[in-house]
């Protein structure tokens, strides 16, 4: 009805609350201050009404607003500035989501907190340049940190270089070592052949030189006859080209044919040896 009816547009869709300047003290006193907090909420659609009858249009401004206000408050009043400002900060934004859900859950179903979102909070300046110049110190660590583990790695690089060439040379020696044992054996090989050659080459010799030897004895014997000796003896006498004069030639046919009766005296001894008989002469 007009003038007695009222409406109110109410969001039913994610929206982001942005609450600003929350000043907060931290267990040791040090007084900081919160710039912004976003919080991206929900209200459901079948909660509008009963949460519109409990906490009014602005209902945000309970359950968001002031909650967030509350919670930074206890979250500070219970860490010190370097856990608030470095040691814990990444946790802030999961604390105070789980902090608003858990209220709005309890006593207002319908707002749902999607996430929360803390900036970083202002220090007083003289505190601000101590943590300025320790963020610089741990920078100059974490570079030196930086720097040697590169000189490590790049030792340990050289270090797998070197071993890799000595494994590499030590290998390549193993082969020309094994190569020159190889060529050793070779060449101790073939000469044990050529010796073996060589020595079977003269035993084929000396046993070619025995046989010979051995059947020009046996021709020898075969010739040892009287007639054969008595041939001999007057081939000698045939080529001995000097003649002597004197009393002594007569004697000298006499000489010779003793000479010849001896030979054949030798002979005849030489068959008895050998168990022949005298041929006939």
């Amino acid at each position: 009805m007009p003038l007695l009816t009222e409406y109110e547009l109410v969001q039913v869709t994610l929206q982001t609350d942005q609450v600003r300047d929350i000043p907060c003290g931290t267990k040791g006193g040090v007084m900081i201050n919160f710039e912004k907090i976003e919080v991206v909420n929900r209200l459901r659609k079948e909660y509008v009404y009963e949460t519109l009858l409990n906490y009014g249009v602005h209902y945000d401004n309970t359950w968001i607003y002031d909650k967030i206000h509350h919670e930074i408050n206890q979250f500070c009043s219970s860490h010190t500035l370097q856990q608030v400002y470095i040691d814990v900060f990444d946790q802030i934004d999961e604390k105070m989501k789980d902090a608003l859900q858990g209220d709005c859950t309890r006593y207002t179903p319908g707002i749902e907190i999607i996430s929360v979102r803390v900036t970083k909070p202002s220090i007083p300046d003289s505190i601000r340049r101590n943590y300025e110049q320790m963020e610089e110190e741990r920078t100059k660590v974490l570079i030196a940190i930086e720097r040697q583990k590169v000189v490590e790695k790049e030792s340990e690089t050289k270090k797998k270089i070197a071993i890799s060439e000595a494994e590499k040379n030590a290998t390549v020696s193993k082969i020309i070592m094994e190569q020159k044992l190889m060529e050793k054996d070779s060449a101790r090989t073939q000469q044990e052949i050529e010796i073996q050659m060589y020595l079977a080459h003269q035993k084929s010799l000396a046993d070619a030189d025995f046989y010979r030897v051995m059947k020009e004895a046996e021709a020898n014997k075969l010739k040892l006859t009287p007639e054969f000796l008595e041939l001999k003896f007057i081939e000698a006498i045939a080529d001995n080209t000097k003649i002597f004069f004197g009393d002594k030639v007569p004697n000298m046919v006499l000489d010779q044919r003793l000479l010849g009766n001896f030979l054949q005296n030798m002979s005849s001894k030489v068959y008895s040896d050998i168990g022949m008989g005298m041929p006939d002469v």
